[in-house]
């Protein structure tokens, strides 16, 4: 399908007003948008915590299985605090306001097995453009098995995918890192994303490169130098990133596939009712605002809301601008979908796959 439109092509008095005031917020308090000292620490430990382990199972001198599951069980938790944390802001150019530097950390993705090249396609592209409309927001068009919208087809397996979902989101970065990539390019190449030719091949080439780097890291070289067996480590590695697939999978989740959000399709004419800022939130939901070590951990991933009309500021300031982002949205009479805590969140996203498994195709014709 084509790429949808929204109706008010022009930036509405509710963002104009928003923009202006979060623009003086940062102006009066002499604060820079981009990351802080805390975000440079958390930089630095994030990669340590799933560099460590690692680099410990490839000195052979882990023999212990249990030692060797729980090392790369704990490189799992760095792996998400990069994917969460800091590779994140870089693709969004929200970590420095040198592009460079947002460039070299964007690369962190390429290092734990995916690709920023291709991310930045379907997550700044796709998903922040279009969210929640189905077919152009490439994150609620997962395998036939899982059904995150209502207007997709229904089948009866869905009828139990509030039960077996979480077990699919375990897995979701061993797809990404070794098919989802290469599934996700062929199909970008075919919506114009990527050039045809030897610059499609080029690109392609270097996804293949950095694979290669990333599994021969985090897998090859610790089957050949830990003193266990080879499947030992196999094992292993898919328990990193079952945790890190859970943790990821799940905080994005709660942000979009919740009843309080909405699926807007465009009509006929592949138009969508309103504008860009308000379609964000009435499909977007923050949860957990309290919790700020949650937050710290999750690059502000609960503040979703901010991170979608504001994606050019770092995470570390959602939780100040907020409110304004609140009052703002209140005063113009649109919805700013909060839950107070991440429990409440998740049972709302377990409510949200029960009913979708239960719902009617709405499908038109």
């Amino acid at each position: 399908m084509n790429n949808p439109k929204f109706a008010q092509k022009r930036a509405s008095e509710f963002s104009k007003t928003l923009r202006s005031r979060v623009n003086s917020y940062f102006k009066t308090n002499n604060i820079s948008k981009h990351a802080n000292g805390s975000m440079i620490v958390k930089t630095v430990l994030m990669l340590l915590v799933f560099i460590t382990p690692l680099v410990i199972i490839n000195t052979g001198i882990v023999s212990s299985i249990w030692m060797t599951f729980a090392l790369y069980i704990l490189s799992g938790f760095g792996m998400a605090g990069i994917g969460m944390g800091i590779m994140h802001d870089a693709i969004h150019n929200s970590y420095s306001k040198n592009q460079k530097v947002n460039r070299i950390l964007g690369y962190t993705l390429n290092l734990i097995g995916a690709n920023a090249s291709i991310w930045k396609i379907q997550h700044n592209v796709l998903h922040h453009t279009f969210t929640n409309i189905e077919e152009a927001d490439d994150d609620i068009n997962p395998p036939f098995f899982l059904r995150f919208t209502p207007h997709t087809k229904r089948y009866f397996i869905h009828k139990f995918q509030h039960i077996y979902s979480w077990f699919f989101y375990g897995l979701s970065t061993v797809s990404w890192v070794t098919a989802k990539d290469f599934v996700r390019m062929a199909k970008f190449k075919k919506m114009g994303f990527f050039n045809e030719g030897k610059a499609f091949n080029k690109e392609l080439a270097k996804v293949i490169a950095w694979k290669i780097v990333s599994f021969g890291f985090v897998l090859v070289l610790p089957i050949i130098m830990a003193p266990v067996a080879w499947w030992i480590i196999v094992l292993a590695f898919i328990s990193m990133h079952f945790v890190t697939g859970l943790m990821i999978t799940t905080v994005f989740q709660l942000a979009h596939i919740v009843p309080t959000t909405e699926y807007p399709l465009p009509n006929e004419e592949g138009i969508v009712e309103g504008d860009w800022a308000s379609h964000q939130l009435f499909t977007t939901s923050n949860f957990s605002p309290k919790s700020r070590l949650f937050s710290w951990f999750i690059g502000g991933l609960n503040y979703q809301i901010e991170h979608h009309l504001l994606p050019n500021i770092c995470h570390v300031h959602y939780r100040k601008i907020s409110h304004i982002v609140a009052e703002t949205a209140k005063e113009y009479g649109l919805p700013y979908h909060n839950k107070h805590n991440f429990v409440s969140a998740v049972g709302e996203h377990f409510k949200m796959l029960r009913q979708l498994g239960r719902m009617d195709n709405l499908r038109a014709g």
